[in-house]
């Protein structure tokens, strides 16, 4: 464990966070759908009410119709803490499972079912790296008030640190209440992990003195503008109103502006998440979170086409779901799914499940208690917006 200076809690990477989540044995390795289906029904009714299965938009069928919700992230936290589960099941990765465990009762138990559900962007911002650059940050930017706001996509450590340092957490759909919070209180804003979430907010604020911090090189990197170019002249961390973290999510990366314009130019309308780079969001039609996307295909009037930017497995639930619309993934067949979220294979239910039936208690995640304190505190913060 390692002391984080600036807060002076301990924490290490998330790597190590959870040595002791469990691998899928061998034994669950091979089932067939039919079998899964079986067997997950079987340990469902063994269950009961003692178990709530959660499952993200972003996860494959053969999870998500196992699921009691479908939602984002925190919307699914939520479920969780509405309900008396004994266990919580969260198809989902890492930092979404922590945040469960934060805002649920003692007495509910939050399972991960695959210990590998690990997500890239989360990582990008490891509440020890971030800690080790936080004196650098205020020295460089000549003393300013800096408040941090995180993004719900961020390990619970992280979220702690920021409510340490007076900030708060976001989601994609409060960003922007969250940053005029935030500048109430001090005069400049680190946003983290995700750059283009917060470029895209800082953009719809009118915010104009925006940097990237460069955390491996501990200096401001090249600054991307709207469109995607780099500006020649960096900008001075002194005269910056958001910092923004080098960060961002590898799904919404791959979106560019020749996918919206192809979409559009065949006739269809382009709905986009906000961790989409500023020049896809620019061009869309419709920008938003993912509960926002599933609103407008839910709203749309059928048979109008509809392509979204976001992670291909959701794009195939709308599909199917609304079938009245035609429904397409942004860049087509190049689309490709969240390699985190691909960890969560079927067969990791139907063992958790089992396991749970059983009287065991496997990948339980569970956040340190002064950790759990801090970022509720945070998540608090965000409430009140």
């Amino acid at each position: 464990m390692v002391e984080l200076q600036s807060v002076g809690f301990e924490s290490e990477l998330s790597l190590f966070k959870y040595d002791t989540l469990e691998q899928l044995p061998e034994s669950h390795r091979d089932l067939d759908e039919a079998a899964r289906s079986r067997r997950i029904a079987a340990a469902r009714e063994e269950l009961g009410d003692r178990v709530i299965v959660l499952g993200h938009n972003y996860q494959r069928r053969e999870i998500v119709e196992h699921a009691d919700f479908i939602g984002d992230s925190y919307e699914l936290s939520k479920r969780a803490a509405e309900s008396d589960a004994e266990y919580v099941v969260f198809a989902g990765v890492t930092f979404m499972a922590e945040s469960a465990d934060i805002i649920t009762d003692d007495d509910q138990t939050v399972i991960l079912p695959s210990m590998e559900a690990s997500c890239p962007m989360a990582g990008m911002a490891e509440a020890v790296q971030v800690d080790s650059a936080w004196e650098m940050l205020v020295e460089e930017s000549g003393g300013k008030d800096i408040i941090p706001v995180t993004y719900m996509n961020s390990y619970a450590d992280l979220k702690a640190f920021c409510a340490s340092h007076g900030g708060l957490i976001c989601t994609s759909s409060n960003a922007a209440d969250a940053f005029e919070w935030a500048f109430e209180r001090g005069d400049a804003v680190l946003f983290l992990p995700d750059k283009h979430l917060g470029r895209n907010t800082a953009d719809d604020l009118g915010i104009d003195g925006v940097v990237e911090w460069d955390p491996w090189a501990g200096d401001v990197a090249e600054s991307m503008g709207a469109a995607g170019e780099v500006d020649p002249e960096i900008p001075d961390l002194g005269d910056a109103e958001v910092i923004l973290w080098d960060g961002y999510c590898q799904v919404h990366e791959r979106f560019r502006v020749d996918h919206v314009e192809e979409a559009q130019a065949d006739g269809a309308k382009v709905v986009a998440h906000p961790e989409c780079r500023p020049s896809v969001v620019a061009a869309a039609d419709e920008v938003g979170s993912t509960s926002h996307i599933c609103d407008v295909i839910e709203n749309a009037d059928p048979g109008e086409t509809w392509a979204i930017g976001t992670e291909v497995h959701l794009a195939r639930h709308l599909a199917r779901w609304h079938p009245e619309v035609d429904v397409r993934p942004l860049c087509g067949d190049a689309c490709m799914d969240c390699n985190a979220m691909r960890q969560v294979d079927p067969n990791y239910l139907t063992w958790v499940l089992e396991e749970l039936a059983a009287g065991r208690e496997p990948n339980v995640v569970e956040v340190a208690p002064e950790e759990k304190e801090l970022a509720a505190v945070a998540l608090d913060r965000m409430l009140e917006l």
